[in-house]
């Protein structure tokens, strides 16, 4: 059984520029069917923008997508954990700040992702959350997106 974050982390980041917009960020995370992507600038975590972050920081004011950055909404100075830490940790850390995702962070330097999906499949394979986490999203009633399917 995976006892360390890097035994369960997704290994690639999917990171923007701080001055990249709203538009930007929703496109990489729909190309890499992920829910959020990391703010960096010339190596450096400087913050983590998630789908719920443009939807209820952007798109619920009425603003324009293209023209906000993912500086202006981002979560700045996110909780991170690192990948020798023990899995037990990130659960922790995930708990006390009511947070899904966590940077991997090595040396200064975003190495990954851990998600509280990540993390069920891990501890509790056979838990209604894992089984969720390991859904494909062509598996999705409309072919690719969540939501519901033909009536």
């Amino acid at each position: 059984m995976a006892q360390f974050v890097r035994d369960v982390m997704t290994p690639d980041v999917a990171a923007v520029l701080p001055d990249a917009s709203l538009v930007e960020a929703a496109q990489l995370m729909r190309a890499q069917d992920i829910g959020d992507v990391l703010v960096t600038q010339d190596g450096v975590l400087l913050g983590v923008v998630t789908d719920r972050d443009i939807t209820l920081r952007a798109v619920a004011d009425g603003v324009d997508p293209l023209a906000v950055s993912c500086r202006s909404v981002c979560t700045p100075e996110p909780v991170c954990v690192g990948p020798d830490d023990h899995i037990s940790e990130a659960v922790t850390l995930m708990r006390t700040n009511a947070v899904r995702r966590l940077p991997v962070v090595e040396n200064g330097t975003p190495v990954g992702v851990v998600s509280i999906g990540d993390l069920a499949r891990a501890q509790e394979p056979d838990s209604a959350l894992a089984d969720i986490s390991r859904a494909a999203p062509d598996s999705w009633p409309d072919g690719g997106h969540p939501g519901p399917g033909p009536a």
